[in-house]
């Protein structure tokens, strides 16, 4: 009776606002008295994650995006893309994917990937003679793209939060980088693939390569460019760590932003800093205290429970799968990426692997869910952002976000259902 009472009060308290860490560690804490365990295993759980290697990769990588933010990185990007692959088919809704998928990567957030390119973008295309419902439809969906590429927050997040559970088959970042390059490019061309169909019968004009303008394009943004292949390609040849990575992209960044293009001025750098660290700071509460509970959840044997009650009902993994589609879905359009994680892998991610998921491809799938969630109606955050952002109401954003959206979901079954996609590398 005590035991149910102080749940229906954690209820009560999380609909009333209460934040997220405070209701995730008092339902640990009770957890572990009611189990008769000592709650010095929190504290044990605190210094566990803090003592993570890969841990510093977060703040490091935060900074980073959030000085990618504050300077003109988003002009420079469209301007480069669109001189290079704007005599495309559609060049300049390809140019809108990938510019957004690139900046969502090293930003981590797809509500400012909006508010910094949409504002860009969404003139462009309409001008370019795009219709204004496909233009806005666009930007809202596009703004997400990124959260399958490295070095996005939410897949490192994940690998930390795996890589604590000590499950059998073992999970580094560098493989959660790497299968996710297939599946955002999946994404891509099928929204390239829309966009010409789309626009069939009024055709856009093409505009035509000019070597003089590509080549200005990309001096303006030399010192961008090659940021993803110095990341990735440092990672993936061994030259250095993920952790070491992010380090090396806040410095460059640092540089490049503060005193050679010097468009943060050194007297706004500590606000940037801070900006990063509160976010950084909240992040690493939740994941803290969510591991603590995580290891509640393993000690009562949650998890086992759970899949015991799903396989009286569930008897293949293919229909496990499309029944994780369903409620992640849902749970992305109510709940922020990071709070997600945190919550539903430790439940979910035992009983995956249980139905023989490989993590790897779970995670991609989760993400990919994740990414639609965040402008699936009614309350998906893309869609009142870019209702903010944009002045439109809310409806008409649910309608051009749609055809986007259904094109998504034909991409997240192929990812589902093909793990090879994610995996190939494994």
């Amino acid at each position: 009776m005590t035991a149910t009472l102080a749940s229906v009060l954690l209820i009560v308290l999380a609909l009333l606002g209460t934040p997220l860490f405070a209701i995730i560690i008092a339902a640990a804490m009770l957890g572990f008295v009611f189990s008769e365990v000592d709650l010095m295993v929190i504290t044990i759980e605190l210094y566990r994650i803090v003592d993570t290697p890969l841990l510093l990769a977060l703040p490091l990588f935060t900074f980073a995006g959030y000085l990618l933010a504050e300077s003109n990185t988003s002009h420079r990007l469209v301007r480069a893309t669109q001189a290079l692959i704007g005599w495309l088919p559609g060049g300049l809704a390809v140019v809108a994917y990938c510019t957004c998928a690139f900046f969502t990567a090293f930003t981590g957030a797809s509500g400012i990937t909006i508010v910094a390119i949409g504002a860009l973008l969404l003139p462009a295309l309409q001008e370019a003679g795009y219709k204004d419902k496909f233009s806005l439809g666009l930007v809202t969906t596009s703004g997400s793209l990124g959260l399958l590429l490295a070095p996005s927050l939410p897949l490192i997040i994940y690998g930390i939060i795996v890589q604590q559970m000590n499950l059998p088959i073992s999970v580094e970042i560098q493989d959660l980088f790497i299968a996710g390059l297939l599946p955002a490019l999946l994404m891509i061309i099928m929204l390239s693939g829309w966009t010409l169909w789309n626009n069939r019968k009024h055709p856009i004009p093409l505009q035509g390569f000019c070597k003089k303008e590509a080549l200005a394009a990309l001096g303006e943004a030399k010192w961008e460019v090659p940021l993803p292949f110095v990341v990735l390609g440092g990672i993936y040849s061994g030259l250095f760590a993920v952790s070491e990575a992010a380090a090396v992209t806040a410095i460059y960044l640092l540089v490049v932003e503060v005193f050679i293009y010097r468009e943060i001025p050194l007297s706004k750098l500590p606000s940037v800093m801070r900006e990063a660290m509160i976010m950084v700071g909240g992040i690493l509460l939740i994941l803290g205290v969510s591991l603590a509970f995580t290891n509640f959840l393993i000690d009562a044997e949650i998890p086992m429970q759970l899949f015991e009650l799903i396989q009286q009902v569930v008897t293949d993994k293919y229909t496990f799968l499309i029944l994780l589609n369903i409620i992640l879905l849902l749970l992305g359009a109510i709940l922020d990426i990071f709070s997600a994680l945190v919550i539903m892998i430790p439940l979910i991610l035992p009983v995956a692997v249980q139905y023989g998921i490989h993590p790897v491809h779970l995670g991609i799938v989760f993400l990919a869910n994740m990414q639609i969630g965040y402008f699936t109606p009614p309350v998906g955050m893309n869609l009142f952002i870019a209702s903010y952002r944009f002045k439109k109401p809310i409806t008409e954003l649910y309608q051009a976000s749609l055809p986007f959206m259904l094109v998504l979901l034909v991409a997240l079954l192929i990812i589902t259902y093909w793990p090879g996609l994610s995996l190939w590398h494994l």
